[in-house]
């Protein structure tokens, strides 16, 4: 069978919403050595003014830095991740020592390799969707209070949005407690699929079958634009930062 023909097509999108600042970054890495390699890394961060945003810039330092390292043909997808999460979680919690508020962030990453191998991290309630065409195929599942409730049949998928304890995390990077990394290998990524990965500012207000829709449809600059514009109309003057990351496997022929 000759190899499958496609080209990757990417963006990014950060809006501070509603809030005095912004705490969450996110960023689209291309390996220099190895062209069909890149890292998605989003975090979300938390504590304070400069707390939360010191948080998040050192998930994506720690990411560069790993990531200029990486050697596809070499290392394992899947430690490089754990690693992303274990290193930035230690380095978060040293500058705790000098932070006006106690530092933490969310972690949400997928790295794509040659042959359009998949690794999928995360750590807190920042998610990334796997979509085929319009449809879900699988998203990350949130380290939070309301997504135990789900899991322990308290309260239903639809009862989760507003919940009041809703920005309650279970786990993140920067706390006492070493950060609950979930990671998961797409085995099956293919043309015509497309990767999101995004903070709670968006996927609040936007539902996963709408997600579908919009990035299967338009490409993922315009598909980044109009989902913060979404989040925006939606959030009625009182939006979080929201920060995402598009990649789609576009084919070619």
């Amino acid at each position: 069978m000759p190899p499958l023909a496609y080209r990757i097509l990417a963006a990014t999108a950060l809006h501070k919403g509603d809030r005095p600042y912004q705490q969450d970054q996110v960023e689209i890495l291309r390996h220099l050595r190895h062209k069909d390699c890149l890292l998605a890394v989003l975090a979300d961060g938390m504590g304070g003014k400069s707390g939360g945003r010191k948080a998040a810039d050192q998930v994506l330092l720690t990411a560069r830095q790993l990531f200029d390292r990486y050697v596809p043909s070499k290392d394992d997808a899947a430690d490089t991740l754990r690693q992303l999460a274990t290193e930035a979680h230690l380095m978060i919690k040293l500058t705790a020592i000098t932070a006006e508020e106690e530092p933490h962030s969310t972690v949400a990453a997928f790295l794509l390799g040659p042959g359009l191998g998949c690794v999928v991290a995360h750590a807190g309630d920042s998610r990334v969707y796997h979509f085929r065409g319009a449809e879900l195929v699988r998203r990350s599942t949130d380290h939070s209070y309301v997504q135990r409730l789900i899991d322990e049949g308290k309260i239903g998928e639809d009862e989760a949005d507003g919940h009041p304890q809703g920005n309650l995390l279970t786990g993140c990077l920067g706390t006492q407690a070493e950060p609950p990394t979930a990671v998961h290998t797409i085995t099956d990524l293919a043309p015509g699929d497309t990767l999101l990965v995004c903070s709670d500012g968006l996927w609040h207000y936007v539902t996963p079958r709408e997600l579908g829709l919009i990035v299967n449809s338009l490409p993922p600059r315009e598909a980044s634009e109009l989902l913060v514009a979404r989040t925006r109309q939606r959030s009625l003057g009182h939006g979080d930062n929201v920060s995402l990351a598009i990649v789609h496997i576009d084919p070619i022929g």
